[in-house]
């Protein structure tokens, strides 16, 4: 089969790692793949290694200094749509709004739902749900947001993980050593600074936190995005400053180095308001390190007996510090178990499947 996979950046976010993962075990089977993206900032290559069985077709989209986010959106959009060609292709499957938006007749992952104030970005989100024609999810929690507000059914195929390397990083010494000598012991989230992430509450928390147990510190990696969220970054570092909440923000790690500091923290911190799998807790769980996330339905279908939950911020500090205090050992096994469940190998199964299904519907 001769598969295009579209993903919007080649930067380390889930929806990109879900991409390029997916693709990997699709041509490890055997099927030709590329993957599509667009490649900001004179990027020339993703930001991990790619297996050279796939292939690679990455689209320039050089930064314009001071370029709203409506106009940045709508110049993606166009620059991957000049630049794909969809011939040759037996499957066209964009991972995100942009690139649903910018190609002819394709598969969706919707792998969650947002709710956008700017025209451009309401526009783009709301014909990457209905203009495919069909679609997948990540969670069954978000098809059935999907179906509830579009009427749409969805396949839902699972995330993977790559539980082994993240298991690795438990016992690679030297790897968490580093991180402990240059962070002390923390707390750490992935994903950036964003409203999403629900990161104000999590400042929150750890104000809380840090009154009981001064010798932790919060860190805040990754973060890469298209979106502009300075504003709503300053008013964060305002409030840290304001409560007296120590934190380090790391921005993008290096990919060699992210199990690492995954497996090193004493606790990783999962406060998202909205997600569609949680593919950052996972790995988490994979490198045996405690997990405190909101209480989410997505994330109680997958997470429920493997996590601690808590919504209120006084909730998420004292789930926190409980998990510093007295990791609980039986949730870590129990969690391991959960992350070695999931294999990149069994979602593109899922996808070959499904792919096979709609070809053989369209073409009777």
């Amino acid at each position: 089969m001769r598969i295009a996979q579209l993903t919007y950046s080649t930067r380390p976010r889930g929806g990109v790692v879900h991409t390029l993962a997916v693709a990997e075990a699709l041509a490890a089977a055997g099927h030709q793949v590329d993957v599509w993206s667009l490649a900001r900032g004179g990027d020339s290559t993703f930001f991990r290694p790619v297996d050279p069985r796939v292939g690679l077709r990455l689209v320039p989209l050089p930064e314009i200094e001071g370029e709203e986010v409506g106009t940045r959106i709508v110049r993606s959009i166009q620059r991957l749509a000049e630049a794909f060609d969809p011939s040759g292709y037996d499957i066209v499957h964009a991972q995100d709004c942009i690139s649903a938006n910018a190609v002819p007749r394709c598969i969706r992952t919707i792998h969650h739902l947002d709710n956008f104030t700017t025209p451009e970005l309401a526009a783009c989100h709301e014909r990457a749900i209905v203009r495919p024609y069909a679609h997948i999810c990540v969670s069954a929690a978000v098809a059935t947001e999907v179906a509830d507000g579009w009427g749409l059914r969805a396949e839902v195929i699972p995330n993977g993980v790559d539980s082994d390397r993240f298991a690795q990083a438990a016992t690679d010494h030297q790897g968490r050593r580093d991180w402990a000598d240059q962070l002390g012991t923390y707390v750490l989230a992935v994903g950036g600074i964003e409203p999403r992430k629900g990161t104000t509450d999590l400042i929150e928390a750890m104000a809380g936190l840090q009154r009981d147990r001064p010798d932790v510190d919060l860190v805040i990696a990754g973060g890469e995005t298209l979106f502009d969220y300075r504003d709503y970054r300053q008013q964060v570092f305002h409030r840290a400053d304001e409560l007296g909440v120590r934190m380090t923000v790391l921005g993008t790690v290096a990919n060699d180095r992210l199990p690492a500091l995954v497996a090193q923290a004493a606790v990783f911190a999962f406060p998202s308001i909205k997600e569609g799998f949680g593919l950052a807790a996972m790995e988490a769980m994979a490198a045996g390190t405690p997990v405190v996330m909101r209480d989410l339905p997505v994330l109680r279908e997958i997470y429920t007996g493997a996590a601690a939950f808590a919504n209120t911020r006084s909730g998420i500090a004292d789930a926190l510090l409980a998990a510093i205090n007295a990791p609980p050992t039986g949730q870590l096994a129990d969690a391991r178990t959960l992350a070695a469940r999931y294999s990149w190998q069994d979602s593109a199964a899922a996808h070959l499947r499904f792919y096979n299904r709609v070809t053989d519907l369209q073409r009777g």
